[in-house]
């Protein structure tokens, strides 16, 4: 039986003789259902019809995406590190060139996913390597779709994921939204891979965060605080965000740190 795919948000759901009736992810206030109703795909179509591309941002980085874009259209982001290669955020489409590519760099290590709208295709991208481990906060466990062995749940605030990896757990648009901190690159200055936990704007000059984005609900000042907090301990001078060209060059800490209190002042007048 195939394996259903959602093309709003992406989510890859268990096999099945027929679509699922429904897709739980876009029901939920955080994702949505298109105007036209939902609509599926599986990894075979979505293989003919669309390709992922590469960018390299910098030394051990480089950017995973799908084209044509390909619902929400985020792109992940793989770490390229001498204690082993950490795929960040995870993608629909797990095709046979970008298993060659990974591969020709060493393969992976495991896979770290900042919250389950980017969940997707996880099992089958694990599957592709081996089965490397999951890395899932365990306060989000309620939206896995697809239960996979490779899942492997941590709790808490931070994990030491790989030497100089550290998962960091800063809440606000799912409870157990997360980032990954790679103290080891940007000359030494380190990085922080962030998903839409902090999401860069349009403009690049500015971190916002938000429960939910396509329906536009913030977050309370006592969140904002937390994020902040969360991220204080860590020293990074780039931010790579979800789409290929958010990122947040230099003097990202200052920018984090700005945005916290930018947003928080217009949340309060």
């Amino acid at each position: 039986m195939p394996s259903f795919i959602c093309t709003a948000c992406g989510t890859d759901f268990p096999s099945s003789e027929a679509p699922p009736e429904r897709c739980r992810i876009c029901e939920e206030e955080r994702q949505y259902v298109p105007p036209g109703g939902q609509g599926w795909t599986t990894m075979q179509a979505l293989s003919v019809s669309h390709a992922n591309v590469f960018r390299q941002y910098e030394p051990g980085l480089i950017g995973i995406g799908t084209e044509p874009r390909f619902a929400i259209g985020q792109r992940a982001l793989l770490l390229v590190t001498p204690a082993g290669n950490v795929l960040w955020d995870c993608i629909s489409l797990i095709d046979e060139a970008t298993v060659t590519l990974i591969e020709g760099l060493g393969g992976l290590a495991a896979i770290a996913i900042s919250h389950p709208h980017f969940y997707t295709a996880m099992g089958e991208w694990s599957r592709a390597f081996g089965d490397v481990p999951i890395h899932l906060h365990a306060d989000d466990r309620d939206w896995i779709v697809k239960p996979n062995d490779a899942v492997s749940l941590w709790s808490g605030e931070t994990l030491d994921l790989l030497p100089g990896l550290t998962l960091i757990r800063c809440g606000g648009h799912f409870p157990g939204s997360a980032v990954l901190h790679w103290a080891g690159t940007a000359d030494g200055n380190g990085i922080v891979c962030s998903g839409d936990t902090l999401t860069v704007t349009p403009d690049r000059k500015f971190l916002s965060f938000m429960r939910s984005y396509p329906n536009h609900i913030p977050l309370g000042p006592k969140t904002i605080h937390r994020i902040g907090a969360a991220m204080k301990p860590f020293a990074f001078d780039r931010i790579y965000g979800h789409y290929f060209d958010r990122v947040i060059p230099t003097a990202a800490k200052a920018v984090l740190e700005e945005s916290v209190a930018r947003y928080i002042a217009a949340i309060s007048d």
